[in-house]
């Protein structure tokens, strides 16, 4: 919550995006609630003044132990010190869908 703007939106890949820091906060929190691990490597970022792009490695695992690993390029647009908008690209089949 801390590092969104109030009006921020998120996309991931071509779905419409996601607006507003307390929707962005909902989804999010429901998709945590379903793991029991969640691991995250940043392999590299470049910053270009307010606009950044991170590439992740994931793994996540499901209450029922099932592990999806996946690599997810994330693309920020902050203003002042939170994020406006963001865009996230990763093979959807990787995840489960």
């Amino acid at each position: 919550e801390r590092f969104y703007t109030e009006d921020a939106s998120m996309q991931e890949n071509a779905a419409p995006p996601r607006v507003g820091r307390d929707v962005l906060v909902a989804h999010e929190k429901a998709v945590l609630s379903r793991m029991t691990r969640v691991d995250s490597k940043c392999v590299s970022s470049t910053v270009e003044g307010d606009r950044v792009a991170i590439h992740w490695n994931f793994v996540l695992t499901e209450k029922s132990g099932k592990v999806h690993r996946f690599d997810e390029v994330a693309l920020q647009e902050w203003r002042g010190d939170r994020i406006f908008r963001e865009r996230f690209f990763y093979d959807p089949a990787s995840i489960g869908g």
